[in-house]
Order: structure tokens, then sequence, then C-alpha cells
């Protein structure tokens, strides 16, 4: 499965899930950079104007503080390493680390572009 989000500051985008996520760039254009994510995944940034030219539309801007009606959410084996890294890339923290009613302990983000990021890991069987 490939996710695209349409990104304002493709550079700075690109970074932070470079930091955040360590993940290596499978395509990295002057509009577009594509990530490998575990287990066949990909991960893609398109420039706002450019995903606009293939939709015919721009995607509404967010504005700075908002959130982004999209949510990424990560199953992860090293949680809190995971957190710290997201951490020092500059992710606004939403909601700590805290068990969730679905059976996940998960920490909420948003990534520079308003896009929620969840990183989560099951919590143990009682």
């Amino acid at each position: 499965m490939l996710t695209i989000l349409a990104v304002e500051e493709l550079t700075r985008s690109a970074e932070f899930y470079t930091r955040g996520f360590g993940w290596e760039k499978a395509v990295d254009t002057s509009t577009y950079v594509e990530f490998a994510l575990p287990d066949g995944l990909r991960l893609g940034l398109y420039q706002r104007e450019g995903f606009g030219r293939n939709t015919g539309k721009h995607p509404a801007r967010i504005p700075a503080g908002e959130l982004a009606p999209t949510e990424l959410y990560f199953h992860v084996e090293e949680l809190e390493a995971a957190i710290d890294r997201l951490r020092r890339a500059g992710a606004r923290e939403l909601s700590p680390l805290s068990p969730r009613d679905w059976g996940d302990e998960a920490a909420y983000f948003a990534d520079p572009e308003g896009n929620v990021v969840v990183l989560a890991r099951p919590l143990p069987q009682a």
C-alpha cells in the first residue's frame, strides 16, 4: 500500500520523516519523496501544487497549529525510543503515551503539516 500526503513544504516534511523514523527514500525528486517502510508499505510526500496538477484541484491548506483530517497509526516495538526520535524530529505532542480503550498504548503527535502521527504497541494481555 502507498499512502500519499500533500504537503506545503516538501523538504521540511521529508526531513521530519527521515529523522523521526529513519526510513530510506525510494524516490526523491523536487516535488515528490517516497519512503520504503517495513513490510513493503510506502509513504509518499507530494508537494501541494504537484498533487493538485494530478487531481485537478489543490488540497486545502491546513493552518499552522491545526490538524489535517489524516492519521498515520504505526505499531512499533521500541515505543519509548520511537517517541523520543519523533520528538527530536520536531513532532508536536498531542496526547502523551497512555493505555487506550482498544488495547494499545499510544502517543499522538502532529507532523509539520498537521497530519496526526500515532506511535503504539499492544498492551500486554492479562
